[in-house]
């Protein structure tokens, strides 16, 4: 996957963001995404290939990791940083259509031409609520996530060995994880620094409301 369109994208809306959004853009850049891409894809490159029990049933092993892992880390992550970054789009496009906007009206208007949006990117009317959407929409995102990530994984963490009962396995195996120590730190990691991004996103529009 090509991160760097996401990266482009986070880039451009920094300018249009308040303090605060400036914080949350270097969090998602340093401590999710870069941390993604140079280790966490790495850690759960090997979760299905390591993952063995002590049983030679054909079906066995394929079954019990689906029970144990429904959806994997990475995918999930790959998916909760999509979606905690589109809303940057959103406050773009705005931007760029008042942009638009002002273009039209000034070849149009000639010498009688007004001005409208002296500053097409500041925070006022439709955009203002652009900008609280954004906020609230990637509070909401981290979030959801948190929850599944809580319903799938208790407590974040993942256990050294498993037992699963379930069939073609013959009887209760057991089934062993690699790296469960790893991955469960670089969850709690991911997980720490969501709560982080929740607080900022929900200062933030205290901040936007207060400001207004």
């Amino acid at each position: 996957m090509n991160w760097g369109v996401f990266e482009g994208l986070l880039s451009g809306v920094n300018k249009y963001s308040t303090a605060f959004g400036r914080i949350w853009l270097s969090l998602v850049f340093i401590f999710r995404l870069l941390v993604y891409l140079v280790a966490a894809e790495r850690v759960w490159s090997d979760d299905h290939k390591d993952f063995d029990c002590n049983t030679r049933q054909p079906g066995c092993t394929n079954v019990c990791y689906d029970h144990f892992f429904p959806v994997s880390h990475i995918r999930l992550w790959a998916l909760q940083l999509i979606l905690v970054t589109c809303p940057s789009l959103l406050v773009l496009m705005h931007v760029a259509y008042r942009e638009a906007k002002e273009q039209r009206l000034r070849e149009a208007g000639g010498d009688n031409y007004r001005c409208i949006y002296p500053n097409p990117g500041k925070k006022r009317g439709g955009l203002w609520w652009t900008y609280l959407f954004s906020l609230l929409f990637k509070a909401g995102v981290d979030v959801v996530f948190l929850y599944i990530f809580y319903r799938f994984y208790k407590n974040y963490t993942l256990p050294r060995v498993v037992k699963c009962k379930l069939p073609p396995c013959p009887n209760v195996v057991d089934c062993f994880i690699s790296r469960p120590t790893e991955k469960t730190i670089f969850t709690l990691f991911m997980v720490v620094t969501a709560c982080v991004c929740v607080v900022l996103s929900l200062v933030e529009a205290a901040y936007l409301i207060g400001k207004r």
